[in-house]
């Protein structure tokens, strides 16, 4: 039995063997040529860079809305593509950019608007969610919201 164990084995390693491919006869030129022009593009990124980073509404009356035009322009080397704006809630709302790809050296812009919610001096951020390096750049806006003068007044500030 042990015989016919090892003269199988040894049947086995000589069909393994004579069936071993030189592995780099198989890469073509034109291959590796496209493959090195593809790194070298995925390589490129656009560049997303904002005329302002952050816009300050000053001070506002509380539930006065108000808004403010963000524009941006591709510096990079690669077509931009913003995929999403959004707000770090839902009384700021970032409208009205462009889905299709900006080409390098071109601008476009977004509106923010703000609804005046909050007290006193409040702060939100908007995220910009684009093919860029880093995937995601951030502007923020402020303002110090004054408390409405027609509100009606706590029972114990009326006596």
């Amino acid at each position: 039995m042990k015989k016919v164990f090892l003269g199988f084995s040894a049947l086995c390693m000589i069909a393994f063997m004579s069936c071993k491919e030189d592995a780099s006869k198989k890469i073509e030129e034109a291959n590796v040529a496209q493959a090195a022009e593809r790194d070298a593009v995925a390589s490129k990124f656009p560049v997303i860079e904002f005329d302002k980073k952050e816009h300050d509404f000053g001070e506002i009356e509380a539930k006065t809305p108000v808004e403010t035009v963000f524009k941006y322009t591709n510096t990079g080397e690669a077509p931009l593509v913003i995929t999403d704006i959004k707000s770090s809630c839902g009384c700021t709302v970032p409208k009205d950019w462009s889905r299709e790809p900006l080409a390098a050296g071109e601008s476009g812009e977004f509106t923010v608007k703000f609804n005046g919610s909050g007290t006193n001096k409040v702060s939100k951020t908007i995220t910009v969610t684009a093919n860029t390096e880093k995937g995601t750049e951030t502007v923020k806006i402020t303002a110090f919201v004054k408390p409405d003068p027609n509100a009606a007044k706590p029972a114990a500030a009326q006596s």
